[in-house]
């Protein structure tokens, strides 16, 4: 297993460098001057040229694109993500200000799917054609159909504007107010995990199908062995394995996609973070965003892969 680590941290670094050219690129060719949104606007008209070839230099922004992208890099070795342009704070402080809500979010939404969905999944399975399978069929198609934004406008609208049991948005750090933490943290939770839950469930109920028509389980039904323990202990472990494929790439889902769900409720997370410093052309932090994303969706998949071992003993990695 130390063998397969090494080698998959190994592999991880050129996807890494990959992904964050492609979006360093992407951003100097996208329109627009960086150097003008430092400067107030009744400004604009007034600097000279080298006044505007000054605030390039300073910045770097006057070197070639491969030049400052191996600045950045060997600057990321060294512990240093840079500083934003726009907001001139070091982009490690930012980063580390948004992760954990963006990741709490996440991990929420991802506990909740897991434990309503898995168990609707399974006992949909067992009793395939039944009333308990139509219904769980169709919650499981409305979920998957239903976009997270008009889900959550429909759960504010019922929950904040109509009943007015949660509030609408804001965000609160639960060092500061843990009660009113978990009250602003229902209704994103909700929203991200209604998704995930219909999709969480439709994948455990095919994989239950499938693995109860092995021979494997109809020779322990022959054994004389209970119908809990062959739906539990026997079906279960290998019919997990896809649903734990699904649940870890959900998760990265979440992290670089929950720009919309985070702008509705107000969320100070990662994905609005990085749509800022897109819009705002600031570099350092789109790219250091982009370069924690992708180190997180890569430890989760990696982690994902070594639970394979749990559930399934069978499962060796060499």
């Amino acid at each position: 297993m130390g063998r397969y680590l090494v080698r998959r941290i190994i592999l991880m670094a050129p996807t890494i460098i990959i992904v964050t050219f492609l979006v360093f690129l992407l951003l100097f060719l996208s329109p627009g001057d960086p150097i003008l949104l430092l400067v107030p606007i009744e400004e604009v008209g007034q600097l000279t040229d080298e006044e505007m070839d000054q605030l390039r230099s300073e910045l770097g922004l006057d070197r070639p694109i491969y030049v400052q992208y191996a600045d950045w890099l060997l600057d990321v070795l060294r512990g240093d993500l840079g500083r934003s342009i726009h907001q001139r704070r070091p982009v490690l402080d930012l980063l580390a200000a948004r992760f954990p809500v963006t990741m709490e979010l996440a991990l929420l939404s991802v506990l909740l799917a897991s434990v309503v969905a898995i168990p609707i999944g399974i006992y949909t399975a067992v009793r395939p054609g039944g009333l308990g399978d139509l219904v769980g069929n169709v919650i499981a198609l409305l979920g998957v159909s239903a976009p997270n934004f008009w889900v959550a406008l429909l759960l504010i609208v019922l929950f904040a504007v109509q009943l007015r049991w949660l509030p609408a948005g804001g965000f609160v750090r639960i060092t500061d107010d843990p009660i009113a933490h978990v009250e602003r943290m229902i209704l994103p939770v909700v929203t991200l995990g209604s998704a995930l839950m219909a999709v969480t469930m439709r994948l455990t109920r095919s994989s239950m199908l499938e693995v109860l028509n092995e021979d494997y389980v109809r020779t322990a039904h022959s054994k004389g062995l209970s119908r809990g323990r062959v739906v539990y202990v026997h079906a279960l472990k290998n019919a997990l394995i896809p649903v734990v494929t699904t649940v870890g790439l959900q998760i990265g889902r979440i992290l670089g996609g929950s720009v919309a769900i985070e702008l509705i409720f107000s969320f100070p997370g990662m994905g609005k973070l990085m749509l800022d410093s897109i819009f705002a052309r600031d570099f350092p932090v789109a790219q250091g965003a982009v370069l924690l994303i992708t180190i997180s969706f890569m430890l989760i998949n990696l982690f994902v892969d070594f639970t394979y071992a749990l559930i399934d003993p069978r499962i060796r990695f060499v």
